[in-house]
């Protein structure tokens, strides 16, 4: 660690840390790690960068508020676990948020070497701790029994983080997960090139630790529901973090036929129920040749990536705008593109077209033009009049988006906007007194860790409002307070 007169001194002169990258054309043909993640000696080399600011704003980038220079100082020392304990306080899923956080808007945007140079990596040295000092670090400190019980349904980012944060204060909690395994969006969403299941089982591992337990192909909503959950299994407490898995459709003609997919299903076939390995797994889906994609943001990246991976000799992402207004990562879209994906700007789907034997073969696209700016900030796109010409395509995966999942009022009676996600206050309370929320069924499709920081708020709040007579308030314990 450079030090002048006994006190640290960051090495100004050194360059941000690599990654360590798989060479593209070969991690292409598998699902191997597209990244190794940093060394020893590269996190260490890392870690010397930092300024150690008096007020970092790094921490303040942070969703779920890490003490990111602590643990970063901690790396430079060699204490690995120290600096994993440290993570620990705030998250349980360093190996998880490492890989797939977009760092570069979040923590290591608000990095002040973005002034003069580059960010530091934050996200690998994350990752480094998470992988590496397990074994280091101490078990999380976890307060005796309360005697609460508290239901979380779903067992996404949110679900995971508010269940932790429970269960490390001492409250008696199970999640209540639809699909046979843990993971949520992180286990069918996330390929196993960006996030190897084996790491979200190690962190889910990690929870049933701290004492949370698991209940699989549990489907509240259909199963069970909030009524019986309180009155009948004595549960004090709800947390909804269900998602927002429905399929946003294009709604043209052909998108029923063969071969045309939902990125939902295309990938949940391959990264949940491992369908590239065909007839070993039981799952099976359509090896595509042509396969063109539709979206531009992390999914689609996701998609036309597994798509190479199952064999495809052409992927080609069309979009709708540019590559400047896409909302992938940028990371994701280098990798894609080193890959081999080919991207296709300023174009739309209007009918997919069949062959002799009723699968899709081409798909017919307009031209677009981009005008003003949206809602969203984003300049909208406009038809070009005469503008259509045909592709060759046998597969097809359309990742424009999703809406909110239908559970939520057939599990709890709660309040819903008009697209059907959950009304919460800031704290993720939502109309039901004993009920909570958060993640994508509160606030539409986001990142990961706005869903944990979503979690973590809620589970605070829950606490808050458990203590005392050991209920949440009531409207009618209001009414007696007001009167």
């Amino acid at each position: 660690m450079p030090q002048v007169n006994g006190k640290y001194k960051p090495d100004m002169k050194a360059d941000r840390t690599p990654d360590n990258e798989e060479v593209a054309a070969e991690r292409a043909k598998d699902f191997r790690p597209v990244d190794r993640g940093f060394t020893m000696a590269d996190a260490v080399a890392e870690a010397n960068r930092c300024l150690d600011c008096k007020k970092p704003q790094c921490v303040q980038g942070c969703p779920v508020n890490i003490d990111i220079p602590h643990f970063i100082e901690k790396i430079r020392q060699g204490d690995f676990g120290g600096g994993l304990d440290i993570i620990h306080e705030e998250s349980m899923l360093p190996s998880v948020c490492g890989r797939v956080c977009p760092q570069e808007n979040q923590c290591e945007g608000h990095c002040i070497l973005n002034k003069k140079g580059k960010a530091i990596a934050i996200g690998q040295l994350e990752r480094f701790l998470g992988d590496n000092a397990g074994e280091l670090a101490h078990e999380p400190e976890v307060k005796p029994s309360n005697g609460k019980k508290v239901a979380v349904v779903g067992s996404g980012p949110s679900g995971i983080a508010c269940a932790g944060e429970l269960a490390k204060n001492g409250y008696d909690v199970t999640v209540f997960e639809a699909f046979f395994t843990g993971g949520g969006v992180l286990t069918y969403g996330i390929p196993e090139f960006r996030l190897p299941k084996a790491i979200v089982k190690r962190e889910i591992d990690g929870l049933k630790d701290l004492g949370v337990k698991f209940e699989y192909n549990s489907v509240v909503g259909r199963i069970t529901d909030a009524k019986e959950l309180f009155e009948e299994q004595g549960f004090d407490a709800m947390f909804l973090g269900v998602g927002a898995g429905l399929p946003r459709f294009l709604n043209v003609p052909g998108e029923n036929l063969p071969g045309v997919f939902c990125a939902n299903e295309y990938l949940t076939r391959v990264n949940l129920m491992k369908a590239e390995n065909f007839p070993k797994f039981d799952t099976p889906t359509k090896h595509g040749k042509n396969v063109v994609v539709f979206g531009g943001g992390n999914v689609a990246m996701d998609a036309a990536r597994t798509a190479l991976r199952l064999g495809a000799d052409k992927v080609t992402l069309a979009y709708r705008r540019t590559e400047a207004e896409m909302p992938a990562r940028r990371a994701e879209l280098h990798h894609a593109k080193q890959e081999g994906v080919k991207v296709m700007e300023l174009v739309s789907p209007v009918e997919f077209i069949a062959d002799e034997k009723g699968f899709v073969s081409k798909v017919r696209l307009q031209k677009m033009e981009l005008g003003e700016p949206d809602a969203s900030g984003r300049r909208r796109p406009h038809a070009v009049a005469n503008s259509e010409f045909d592709i060759p395509c046998d597969v097809a995966v359309t990742a424009i988006g999703t809406f909110a999942n239908p559970f939520p009022k057939l599990a709890a009676d709660v309040e819903l906007n008009k697209w059907g996600y959950i009304e919460t206050d800031e704290n993720g309370h939502t109309s039901n007194p004993k009920v909570w929320a958060g993640g994508d069924i509160v606030t539409g499709a986001a990142t990961v860790i706005l869903a944990m920081g979503a979690g973590k708020k809620a589970a605070h709040s829950m606490m808050t409002a458990l203590e005392g007579d050991g209920a949440p308030a009531t409207e009618e314990k209001a009414d007696a307070v007001e009167a």
